[in-house]
């Protein structure tokens, strides 16, 4: 008899009558029966016990008030602690039940409605994500605001960034009562227009702009390798400079090759080794239409500028196509970006006065169109024209770009120097077959432009391209012969180029065009493509 039976009294009882029954086989089976009836009654009503015990336990769980979620702030004593919930701040006690190590600065509680902490919950994945605006000593962090007039705010750190470098600029993502900062971001810089790694250039790899480099390096590099010679006659390192002239005649090359080589003699001037920040702008895309976006990348571009300064570093601001962005203000009632953008610009340049290793370098095709008091002295303090290469200058940027690495196929006795004066050569011809366009003056002269007045670095890069073509070509097809570029496939890409860049501009565009070749406008009294008669040129629209 198991110890369940003995504690039933109904089977206590049918116990006693099998006892005392006189032996009586019918009897026997009668009791058994009904002993098998018993347990299974008592067996029912153990286990409906049991659903109404559950029952009656998930309906007070179901009725039970809602726990509050809060955040821990600090301990205050052995078992309270500063606690907040929503906007408030309560002393709370806390179940001792609860490990002391889980509750540290910005753990995520659960509260009873005593305002008891009885758990703790995971941390949220979303929430706010707030600029810093500094970091102070005692580990809070003062935030900023996008949002002119509104005030920043004091945040405690939670225990995951403790010991975390947070840095002004950086932003962390808050709790959902926006007291404590649980994650960190660094800054993300905006590669659309920031650019931070620089190839190594050398001068001897920028071909044909000797004044130019000259020019650059006595107005920058020099200031920086010998300040004490500057300081005694109280010259101040010049703030920017512009480079302007043709597109394609390296005004983006001699940027990047002014950080890398400024950089490599300013550390072997300080022994040292000095990183440069090559901040590469493309000025149309910090256009921005809407209202004050524009305004906020120029204010991001030289506090980025400043802070790697600060570090230490050469810092290379460089904004292509400045004209775009730093156009000529107008005085018109119609919205013009460059009456804010200017402004801006230029305040922002001039707080770079107390930083001595921080260059702007602007670039620009069309400098009468950038706005006079960005290019005004003390500002833009030097204006460097990049001229279009002239013959001995394409001879150079052909050797550069026909190295010695290069496989070439020369004729009998030739020379890669041969080669490239060959092609040289050819451009500077100033037969019928060169000439491309009649300049007619209003002074009665009349002036032809040759091939050799359109050429520039970023055509003779084309050229060697295409002849490259050629000689792929030619190997792909025999790949057991050596190949190389032969003289023909230079020639022959020189005419190819030359004829797919035959467009002559239409009339509303003739004054930059005249322009950038040099040609003041106002002097012109006619253009005419060789070989155009009179009539021809007449009716063309716009040219007399």
């Amino acid at each position: 008899m198991t110890m369940s039976d003995r504690s039933s009294p109904a089977l206590e009882l049918l116990d006693q009558i099998e006892t005392h029954a006189p032996a009586n086989p019918r009897l026997a089976n009668a009791l058994a029966a009904l002993r098998g009836a018993l347990q299974s009654e008592r067996e029912e009503r153990e286990a409906a016990s049991k659903l109404l015990e559950e029952y009656e336990e998930a309906y007070a769980k179901l009725t039970a008030p809602a726990n509050r979620i809060g955040v821990f702030l600090r301990w205050l004593e052995e078992q309270a602690a500063l606690i907040a919930v929503g906007d408030q701040e309560f002393v709370a006690e806390v179940d001792p039940k609860l490990e002391r190590e889980g509750l540290e600065t910005g753990a995520r509680i659960k509260v009873n409605e005593a305002y008891t902490v009885i758990g703790t919950l995971p941390q949220p994945l979303s929430g706010p994500i707030v600029k810093v605006a500094d970091a102070l000593e005692d580990g809070r962090l003062r935030l900023g605001s996008d949002v002119p007039g509104a005030e920043g705010r004091f945040v405690l750190r939670g225990a995951a960034l403790a010991d975390v470098a947070v840095r002004a600029g950086d932003e962390v993502r808050l709790d959902p009562s926006g007291r404590i900062a649980l994650e960190h971001t660094p800054r993300q810089e905006s590669r659309d227009y920031f650019l931070e790694e620089v190839p190594a250039i050398g001068w001897d790899q920028v071909g044909g702009q000797e004044e130019a480099i000259s020019l650059i390096r006595e107005t920058i590099e020099q200031p920086l390798l010998h300040p004490e010679i500057y300081r005694a006659f109280e010259k101040k390192p010049i703030k920017g400079l512009l480079l302007y002239g043709p597109p394609g005649c390296g005004k983006t090359l001699l940027g990047k090759a002014t950080a890398h080589n400024l950089a490599k003699a300013y550390s072997e001037e300080r022994g040292e080794a000095v990183r440069e920040y090559f901040m590469a702008i493309s000025g149309p895309k910090i256009l921005n239409m809407w209202l004050g976006e524009t305004e906020r990348m120029v204010r991001e571009i030289f506090k980025t500028a400043r802070e790697k300064a600060k570090e230490g570093r050469l810092v290379f601001i460089f904004m292509d196509e400045a004209e775009s962005v730093l156009r000529t203000r107008s005085s018109g009632r119609y919205l013009n970006i460059s009456n804010t953008v200017v402004p801006q610009f230029c305040a922002e340049l001039d707080g770079l006065e107390s930083l001595e290793n921080v260059v702007l370098m602007l670039t620009s095709n069309r400098p009468d169109y950038i706005d006079l008091a960005v290019l005004r002295p003390e500002r833009i303090d030097r204006k460097i024209k990049v001229r279009r290469p002239g013959r001995a200058e394409a001879a150079q940027i052909l050797s550069i770009y026909l190295h010695a690495g290069l496989p070439l196929d020369l004729e009998t006795g030739g020379t890669r120097e041969t080669l490239v004066e060959a092609v040289a050569d050819r451009l500077w011809e100033t037969g019928r077959d060169n000439a491309f366009l009649r300049v007619h003056l209003r002074n009665g002269e009349a002036k032809t432009l040759y091939k050799r007045d359109l050429v520039s670095g970023a055509l003779l890069k084309s050229i060697v391209d295409r002849a490259k073509d050629a000689a792929i070509r030619r190997a792909i097809a025999a790949p057991k012969s050596s190949h190389g570029l032969r003289l023909e496939d230079l020639l022959q890409a020189a005419d190819a180029e030359y004829r797919e860049n035959e467009i002559f501009p239409k009339s509303d565009a003739q004054e930059d065009w005249l322009q950038l070749l040099d040609f003041p406008p106002e002097n012109v009294a006619a253009v005419r493509p060789i070989g155009e008669s009179r009539g021809e040129a007449i009716a063309r629209k716009g040219v007399v």
